[in-house]
């Protein structure tokens, strides 16, 4: 790549303008790397991604991960690759392939949280083992002083099945001797309990009762004459460090020499244990658990005690202090080695909201980069943040990053292609099937004040009492109660618009509304409360209580941000993993960052979004499909159609309810499934049935997968069933109504009926496919291709959206449009869009198009045109230019309005009539575009005033157009790769 093509645009910002040397991709395509596909598989299909014209591999996290781990975000050593994947010539193979293609690639990192609990986290062996005295306990976000005193100084630990008194009497907690290392710990299934050295003399006194030994003795006495895990002073923590290991090793020596020794550790650790019979055979295991730095528990225990913070609710994932410079630098230490090698091009930030100060974090870690790389410039890497944005929200301008990682676009587009002129019809038909009237907003604030009950009370609790210390500083405000704060402060959350403000040392404008925002709402919501404990919340959030000493200031600030980083697992916990599955009016919008209650969006605020876009963020990434979408993005355009249909939609689901009614059961007096599970699964079905007959085992295989989805569906919607509260006759009933209304045989009278309606819909599905495609390829951004997403894909959430790629069939396909022979016209490819020939052309040519023109798409502005005639609604427009390079992108939209239900291509003058699409005045001149997808050259035509191009002859011979001018400069050869940066 030349050093013109290297050049960040010029940025709108002072101070944040990217270095010369940044390489911004010029379109990525994302890889779940695991055991199932490693660095030798993605090495293979390297070719094949150079052919299509993807600049760089956009990885899932490849550092060592939990075993079995089938996404990456458990990592447990941020300094090592995960041997699944694969070692460390495996890695450099990869990148060398991608090297000798011109292309570079991206890794997704997991700076927030780390997999705990099992034992393959050292880290969190050794806060296990020396509590707050641990080398390691400042690395965890742990409250060594929560609320119950008889926590104090413990960290919990739920990982037992069943209550703890239970489980020990079971005898399913054994103490073990670990010779290698001299050490003992507690086991419990996978789970490794390290015990505190200083407790080791009450084993070892057992161990001196059948054997004489002095060094043991020696070792005993050294063991108890350890410092205390409360004794904080650095010398302190040196000396048990130190000095614990040194006994350890002492014991491990003095066993592994002396059989007699060895085989008294073993007498005295089973007489810890006990016969079930005999409880009190387990008092002596139980009086050393008591004496550890961790507090045995049922996992149910952590919803309400647990005193670290999670991962969301998930308790084998611990949050990291990335904030302190210790844990920055030792989590950073193999991916800036990288970087420096020139082995990584640019990052993604796993769960940026979750991080103590996100600008900060960003900040110090543009800076590393730029002092291992040489760089100059706050923005010294290609870095995107995984950040969900409401519609009327946008990232922090001061963010030394290139954007998100695409969800805010993925719901613009697909907005787009809803007709919004039938939000009340779409609704009268939803609350008539279920027969309850919901509403989206009472939704997600009942599933929030749902996640703060149950699964993430803890978090709230913490905060709480970090509030109530707060109020207890002050005589006019220490009468607020524990249980009023806690309440306020949960109505606060709920209420919340966004995922979470950014409240540093001062407070943004915008974080200043949201902040408001959800102070006035909570105050309507719940107005018995006392107006005074919502003027002291707000006021502590906008850090405007007084605080006459820097101690209380420096405890308002971290309350303050505190509260940041738990309303984000809130509010996801409570929208994306309890709400999205329970309003289903239309499943197409209920995606992550998506907002339900707004039904469509239209093209003014497509354009609106791409306009700001090229303005403040031109290199975020776009998507449409993530492994993290609820559903794929082939799916969502499918789903659209029903907005186009829904008196036909409405007349369809009462059939087949009729139909089904004898199949349903009922469950605990209401019949199950429930109305609202059957709408989900009908628009399920129509949503993801294959594009052709599945034969007898591949319909097997899609009604498994129908089945998973289903179950996973009731489980977060947490109405009938739960992960954690399950309904096993609820499930089988939902599991034998799915079977059945899915049993291949002649006398079904539902799966007739249903595939003469879904195959009137798929149809116009695939156009809008083709739509959505184009519009994330040329709009501004990075595009980004979701692993087998070039081809149709109708997947559901993980793990589905997770399956292995068809890569040999991918591969086949490309070579048939590289050699284009006649079948292969974009008119044939259009003429049969079942087969997905269509998609990989479409994505294929502009890909090309994008390589051969770099500038154009990465520094070329955007221009929303203007569309006249009949059909106008139901085209999307736009124009991007860089100097004498133009382009021109017509994406029509809201095919089954615009074609009825004949079966014809939306091709042609009988369709399009006169509908024009302007052009900007500079383009008025130009004598001719040419369509990259068929080759056609078009001229530009008049209509009184006005001058453009013509629907009917854009798209003459395929569903969407993609013009240019000025993009055919001698010597440019479209198919040729691009040099990495590296290269020179």
């Amino acid at each position: 790549m030349n050093r013109a093509e290297r050049r960040g645009p010029a940025r709108r910002r002072a101070g944040l303008s990217d270095a010369p040397e940044v390489l911004v991709p010029r379109a990525t395509y994302r890889v779940q790397l695991n055991a199932g596909f490693t660095f030798r598989d993605a090495t293979a299909i390297v070719p094949y991604l150079a052919a299509l014209g993807i600049s760089h591999v956009y990885c899932s996290p490849y550092f060592r991960a939990r075993a079995g781990s089938t996404h990456g975000y458990d990592v447990v050593d941020h300094n090592s690759f995960n041997p699944e994947i694969g070692q460390r010539d495996d890695f450099e193979l990869f990148v060398a392939a991608l090297r000798a293609h011109g292309m570079g690639h991206i890794v997704d990192i997991v700076p927030n949280h780390v997999g705990i609990l099992g034992a393959d986290n050292a880290w969190w062996m050794d806060v296990l083992e020396n509590g707050e005295a641990s080398s390691y306990a400042a690395f965890f976000d742990i409250d060594w002083a929560p609320s119950n005193p008889e926590r104090a100084h413990k960290v919990l630990v739920p990982v037992l099945a069943g209550p703890y008194g239970t489980v020990l009497e079971r005898g399913e907690l054994e103490l073990r001797f670990e010779p290698h290392s001299g050490s003992f710990a507690v086991y419990y299934q996978w789970h490794r309990l390290p015990l505190d050295p200083r407790t080791y003399p009450r084993i070892l006194d057992r161990v001196a009762a059948l054997v004489s030994n002095t060094e043991l003795e020696n070792i005993r006495r050294s063991l108890a004459a350890l410092p205390d895990r409360q004794a904080l002073m650095p010398e302190q923590v040196a000396e048990r460090n130190r000095e614990k290991q040194l006994h350890k090793q002492r014991l491990a020596v003095l066993a592994a020499g002396n059989p007699q020794v060895a085989a008294a550790i073993e007498a005295a650790v089973r007489s810890f244990g006990g016969p079930a019979a005999e409880p009190a055979s387990f008092d002596a295991l139980h009086e050393l658990l008591e004496l550890q730095a961790y507090h045995l528990a049922y996992w149910r225990v952590a919803a309400q005690d647990i005193n670290y913070r999670r991962f969301f609710d998930v308790n084998d994932l611990a949050a990291l202090r990335v904030d302190n410079d210790a844990v920055f630098e030792v989590t950073h230490r193999l991916v800036l080695q990288l970087i420096a090698a020139g082995m990584i091009d640019g990052l993604r930030i796993d769960h940026a909201d979750g991080l103590y100060d996100p600008a900060g974090y960003f900040r110090r870690l543009q800076e590393r980069i730029a002092a291992v790389t040489g760089r100059r410039g706050a923005r010294a890497l290609y870095l995107v943040v995984e950040k969900i944005t409401a519609s009327f929200e946008h990232l922090p301008a001061d963010w030394p990053v290139h954007g998100e990682t695409g969800y805010h676009f993925a719901n613009v587009v697909n907005r787009m292609l809803v007709d919004s002129a039938t939000r009340a019809r779409m609704d009268r038909v939803y609350r008539a099937v279920i027969d309850e009237p919901l509403e989206w907003r009472d939704v997600a604030y009942e599933c929030q004040q749902l996640v703060l009950r149950r699964s993430l009370a803890s978090e709230l609790n913490v905060a709480t009492n970090q509030l109530a210390r707060i109020a207890r500083a002050d005589r006019r405000t220490r009468d607020f109660t524990y249980n009023g704060l806690r309440t306020a402060l949960a109505e606060v959350i709920a209420c919340f618009p966004v995922y979470r403000t950014y409240v540093a040392a001062t407070v943004a404008d915008s974080d200043r509304r949201y902040i408001e925002w959800a102070i006035a709402s909570a105050r309507r919501r719940h107005a018995a409360t006392e107006a005074s404990v919502f003027d002291f919340v707000r006021a502590a959030l906008l850090l405007e209580l007084p605080a006459p000493t820097d101690e209380l200031r420096r405890r308002m600030r971290a309350f303050a941000m505190k509260f940041q980083q738990i309303t984000a697992p809130i509010t996801a916990k409570g929208i994306e993993d309890t709400a999205l599955y329970r309003f289903n009016r239309l499943l197409s919008l209920n995606e992550v960052g998506g907002e339900p209650g707004n039904y469509g969006g239209g093209v003014r605020a497509f354009h609106a979004d791409a306009e700001y876009r090229v303005r403040h963020w031109p290199h975020e990434m776009l998507a449409t499909s993530t492994h993290d979408t609820k559903r794929s993005e082939d799916v969502r355009a499918r789903l659209n159609v029903l907005s186009e249909m829904s008196t036909p939609w409405r007349d369809a689901v009462r059939r087949w309810s009729r139909i089904n009614r004898s199949r349903t059961r009922e469950v605990d007096g209401r019949q199950a499934p429930s109305r609202n599970d059957e709408y989900h699964f009908y628009q399920t079905l129509v949503g993801t049935w294959p594009l052709t007959e599945p034969d007898p085992a591949a319909a097997a295989a899609y009604r498994e997968r129908i089945e998973a989805y289903m179950i996973k569906a009731a489980r977060e919607a947490k109405l009938r069933t739960s992960w954690t509260e399950t309904d096993a006759p609820y499930e089988e009933a939902l599991l034998q109504f799915v079977r059945s209304v899915l049993e291949p045989r002649d006398n079904n009278l539902f799966l007739g009926d249903f595939l003469e309606f879904q195959q009137r819909v798929a149809r116009f599905g695939l156009l809008n496919g083709l739509s959505q495609t184009l519009c994330k390829l040329t709009a501004p951004g990075v595009p980004d291709i979701y692993q087998g997403n070039e081809l149709w894909d109708f997947s559901l959430v993980d793990p589905d959206n997770r399956r292995a790629v068809d890569y040999r069939c991918r591969r086949a396909l490309l070579a048939e449009l590289h050699h284009a022979d006649a079948g292969a016209s974009p008119r044939a490819l259009a003429q049969r869009l079942q087969d997905g020939r269509a998609k990989l052309l479409l994505t294929w040519k502009t890909l090309q198009l994008r390589r051969a023109h770099p500038q154009l798409f990465r520094d070329g502005d955007y221009r929303r045109l203007r569309v006249r005639g009949s059909q106008a609604q139901h085209v999307c427009a736009f124009a991007r230019r860089f100097r004498q390079q133009s382009l021109v992108v017509i994406a029509p939209r809201l095919y089954r309005r615009l074609l009825g239900d004949e079966g014809a291509l939306p091709l042609g003058e009988a369709v399009w009539g006169e509908t024009l699409i302007e052009l900007p005045r500079e383009e008025r001149s130009r004598a001719s575009f040419r369509n990259v997808l068929d080759g056609a050259q078009l001229s530009p035509v008049r209509q009184g005033e006005s001058a453009g191009v013509l629907a009917a002859h854009a798209l003459a011979e395929f569903p969407v157009a993609l013009l240019t001018c000025g993009c055919d400069a001698p010597g440019t050869d479209p198919d040729g790769a691009t040099p990495h940066a590296a290269a020179g």
